[in-house]
């Protein structure tokens, strides 16, 4: 059964649902949410090495369980008052094209199974209405003979 729009993608392809925290600036203060969103394949097997991160678990499922239609179905593993992230739709799709791709990362979190056990960390933390201002003090300098043919 294929649903959405991309029409390689159907109800059954794995997917990695994670619950992250970040944090959105409001009046110059940080303030932290949860936010539902998918794990690509290359993301999750980073995660599963060790390093920080945003995410306090994770859990395995199915396209089809995290998508009727076009609405995402919130998982009864994760709190109440959590959202989704931005795009969150076309994100699942490309992370279950991902898992597709590489059926290995598959093995590491079974479908139904939460996983927690991360390094988790809010060290660095992911705003999501930050704003980069490029000033020119940005600009690399370059040695003045880079762009020269000798």
């Amino acid at each position: 059964m294929t649903t959405g729009t991309a029409s390689s993608t159907t109800a059954e392809d794995y997917v990695v649902i994670g619950l992250a925290t970040c944090f959105i600036k409001k009046e110059g203060k940080l303030e932290s949410v949860k936010v539902i969103e998918p794990i690509p394949s290359a993301a999750l097997e980073a995660i599963l090495k060790g390093i920080p991160t945003s995410y306090e678990m994770a859990l395995g499922t199915t396209y089809g369980a995290v998508l009727q239609g076009e609405t995402p179905q919130q998982p009864s593993e994760f709190p109440q008052g959590t959202q989704f992230c931005d795009e969150f739709v076309e994100r699942l799709k490309a992370t279950a094209r991902s898992y597709v791709s590489r059926p290995v990362a598959t093995e590491h979190i079974a479908i139904g199974e939460l996983k927690s056990d991360f390094n988790f960390s809010t060290e660095r933390k992911r705003t999501l209405n930050s704003e980069r201002i490029v000033s020119t003090e940005d600009n690399v300098k370059q040695h003045s003979h880079t762009h020269k043919i000798l």
